[in-house]
This record gives structure tokens, C-alpha cells and sequence, in this order.
């Protein structure tokens, strides 16, 4: 496995739509395994294929917690409801931060890392990182979502006072 580089804005293949997956073999599960990693070493929740250079529809959300990675491939957003705003931030923009308003639930329907359908249905954070990434996939930057940007001292300040 490698860390990939991550692709920063404003790098076109950010705002490609990506093609969809159709060769489930050992070069997808190297790519899989790759960003799995490069998530992972770039302290994130979250990566999607055009963040380390590849414009297929292909992502991970990942928020620990003893849960499995969740593997979307060729993701399509079934339904959504209710509405939340909360602060998200990207790894294609480092130091960005910003308030963006999503559903706060989303049923999914996509493919496993093997190629075999599934649905999920997500809510509240889990839900948000989804549509985040399925984003991605779409072209769609978090950027442009923004209601207001959060200097990163409001962040750190906010981390500090939930510890204590």
C-alpha cells in the first residue's frame, strides 16, 4: 500500500463529474487500499478517487468508532431528509473550514469494494461525510457550500471547551 498525494484545489479534476466504475479488479483494490491509507495518514474521515487524481466514482468514508470503512462505488443518493448545518472541512483545502448545511439523514444505494449493491441509510455526521464525498464524485466542492467560514482558532477554541 502507498500514500497517494492529495490533489488541492483548485486542480480541475476537483470539479469533473467522475466516470463510473466498471472493472472491479486488482487495479481498483490497489487504488481502494491506497486511499484507504492516504486517508488515514492525512487524518481524515473521508477521500474520494478524484482527491488522489483518478476521476471515477469511487470513495470512502471511515469515521472509526470500531465501524467498518464504508466502501462507495458508483454511489446514488436514494433519498434525504431534514436539514443541519455544521462545520466540515476538506483535504483538498487544507485550513478551510466553514459552516454548510446538508440532510441529516441520506439512503444510499452503491456498490461494494467486490461489485455487489447495497443500501445504506445514514444520519446526522455519518450521514454529512457521505454527501460530502458523493460530492466529489459530482464535481460539487464543499467550498461552494459554505454559509461561513470558521477561522481555524473558533475550531481549536470549540475542540478545547468539549474535552474539558
Amino acid at each position: 500500500m502507498a500514500i497517494l498525494k492529495i490533489v488541492q484545489h483548485p486542480s480541475p479534476i476537483l470539479t469533473e463529474s467522475c466516470k463510473p466504475v466498471t472493472d472491479f479488479g486488482d487495479g481498483l483494490q490497489v487504488l481502494l487500499d491506497d486511499m484507504y491509507e492516504t486517508m488515514i495518514d492525512a487524518d481524515g474521515i473521508g477521500i474520494a478517487a478524484p482527491q488522489v487524481g483518478e476521476a471515477i466514482r469511487a470513495a470512502i468514508v471511515d469515521l472509526g468508532e470500531g465501524q467498518d470503512p464504508i466502501w462507495l462505488i458508483n454511489p446514488e443518493v436514494v433519498a434525504t431528509g431534514g436539514k443541519e448545518t455544521e462545520v466540515e472541512g476538506c483535504l483538498s483545502f487544507p485550513g478551510l473550514y466553514g459552516e454548510v448545511e446538508r440532510p441529516y439523514h441520506v439512503k444510499v444505494h452503491a456498490q461494494d469494494r467486490d461489485g455487489s449493491w447495497y443500501e445504506l441509510e445514514a444520519e446526522d455526521y455519518e450521514a454529512r461525510a457521505i454527501l460530502h464525498e458523493i460530492d466529489h464524485l459530482d464535481g460539487i466542492l464543499f467550498d461552494s457550500k459554505i454559509i461561513r467560514v470558521v477561522p481555524e482558532e473558533e475550531l481549536e477554541a470549540a475542540e478545547e471547551e468539549e474535552e474539558e
